[in-house]
């Protein structure tokens, strides 16, 4: 009986410390990271059949929910809605910037109010930010000439010309350089962020540059190009194309937007895979992200992808006709619905994370590769 007692007040004094210590351990861990994908419409053209109008936000950590729309401005002179060409973050200054044809937003993340709006000679295409987040590349509307633009005020602080069709940008994730996509060109041009000059170009490529992506060290581009269904890679080191790889099994055709078959390339942030849009099959094609760039898998989607992107971890696949594809099992988990419960779809997205309210981290618009 006594050692019965001794159990009971022991086990007793157990879970007495247990409940103590618990709420204590909670308490430490931390504010839970919010995680959002930002989807900026109308993001396929002007089309404002796939979402409307705005920036509409969802929830990564509750089956992609639909949270709420920010109102955003950016309209054509007759007053109605202009296509997004890009979208972008500055983490410093809790900004998170659209670019139309014609004028580029900057809109705080904490307020959700347009900070400014400005217009530019020539228009604007899809820009990159700085990894400090306080300088923009940021093309004119396929006119031949790139502006620097300081992302605080939106300020040009200089113009950097190419060739003849400005068009993707990105930001080399070291700060160093940036990669400049020219669609009249079968080139991708190399600047240099200390002087904002060009000093490289890759290729030649095998057609005209479209979408692309690099890997995180900044050694390999994956290239889209004209009339290819399938990619290019070059080395941005030697600056020579490396490889040319076709989709096997597929036939070509016409396609509805963009003029050419695979247009939309993303490398996963783990930099194993590569991820290919087919806009006349409506499929998502996986490749191994190595030489001989094995052909692994086929998704079927349910519009023509025009544009591929990943969440922050890897975990998410998003293909710009509105899916959310389980990266590990291949399988359509979502599709992105807006607060009227349409169907979104967009060319322009990310995934921005808060803690306390306030953005820590944010993706990027080109799936572009993590390892450093």
């Amino acid at each position: 009986m006594k050692t019965r007692a001794i159990f009971f007040f022991s086990l007793l004094a157990v879970i007495i410390l247990t409940s103590a210590v618990l709420p204590h351990y909670a308490a430490n861990t931390g504010p839970t990271v919010k995680r959002y994908l930002y989807v900026a419409t109308p993001g396929i053209r002007d089309y404002l059949g796939y979402g409307g109008h705005g920036i509409l936000v969802f929830d990564i950590n509750n089956q992609h929910r639909f949270v709420k729309r920010i109102p955003a401005s950016g309209y054509h002179p007759d007053k109605t809605p202009s296509n997004v060409k890009g979208i972008a973050v500055s983490i410093p200054l809790n900004s998170i910037y659209i670019s139309t044809i014609e004028s580029l937003q900057r809109i705080d993340l904490t307020t959700n109010k347009l900070v400014w709006e400005k217009e530019f000679e020539g228009g604007c295409d899809r820009m990159a930010v700085s990894p400090d987040g306080r300088t923009m590349y940021l093309p004119s509307f396929e006119k031949n000439f790139w502006n620097v633009v300081d992302c605080a005020s939106g300020n040009i602080i200089k113009k950097i010309e190419v060739n003849k069709r400005a068009h993707n940008t990105i930001y080399g994730p070291l700060g160093k350089q940036v990669y400049l996509d020219d669609i009249a060109s079968q080139w991708l041009y190399v600047a240099d962020t200390k002087t904002h000059t060009l000093v490289n170009k890759i290729g030649p490529f095998a057609n005209y540059v479209r979408p692309f992506t690099i890997n995180g060290k900044e050694t390999l581009a994956y290239v889209t190009v004209d009339s290819l269904l399938g990619f290019e890679v070059g080395n941005l080191t030697t600056g020579k194309k490396l490889a040319h790889v076709a989709v096997e099994g597929w036939n070509m055709g016409p396609v509805r937007r963009h003029s050419t078959p695979s247009h939309g390339i993303g490398l996963s942030p783990d930099e194993k895979e590569i991820w290919l849009s087919d806009g006349y099959n409506m499929r998502v094609h996986v490749f191994n992200a190595s030489s001989p760039y094995q052909q692994l898998t086929t998704i079927p989607v349910q519009d023509m992808p025009g544009w591929i992107n990943f969440s922050i971890d890897g975990r998410y696949v998003y293909p710009s006709s509105g899916e959310v594809i389980d990266r590990r099992t291949r399988k359509i988990i979502y599709i992105l619905q807006d607060e009227f419960y349409n169907n979104v779809a967009s060319e322009k997205m990310l995934e921005i994370d808060f803690q306390n309210g306030k953005a820590i981290k944010a993706g990027d618009q080109f799936g572009i590769g993590s390892l450093r």
